[in-house]
């Protein structure tokens, strides 16, 4: 599997609430930034997103400049993209830019490195 088709498959297991934690290396090393949260290490991000899936659902995950590169063992990606879902009741609904970096184990490819975020509206002239 391509690094890009990786990517891609961690979108779809999200929208179907299916385990993410397999998509990151099991590493101590491993980090993962979320709209409102900063994950380290494997075990802490396998728990954030069970946590994750288990208050959430009616997931949109919608890609709209997914841009992949891969050198050897390693590669990064960069997205923006529209996310929603439900959480105990409250809708939420972010426009948000994703950027990480992946790492090649064999055949497979896995998240070393996750950010995600939404940007500030500031309300004035930038």
């Amino acid at each position: 599997m391509s690094a890009e088709a990786m990517v891609r498959d961690y979108y779809e297991a999200l929208r179907r609430g299916e385990p993410l934690a397999p998509y990151f290396a099991e590493r101590p090393d491993v980090v993962k930034f979320g709209v409102g949260e900063r994950l380290d290490g494997y075990d802490e991000i396998a728990e954030g997103l069970r946590e994750q899936s288990r208050v959430t659902d009616d997931w949109t995950v919608e890609s709209h400049d997914l841009r992949v590169t891969e050198r050897d063992d390693w590669g990064w990606f960069s997205d923006e993209v529209r996310m929603s879902w439900t959480q105990r009741g409250t809708d939420y609904d972010f426009e948000t830019r994703w950027s990480g970096t992946l790492e090649r184990r064999s055949d497979e490819w896995l998240f070393v490195g996750m950010h995600v975020s939404a940007p500030v509206e500031t309300g004035g002239d930038d």
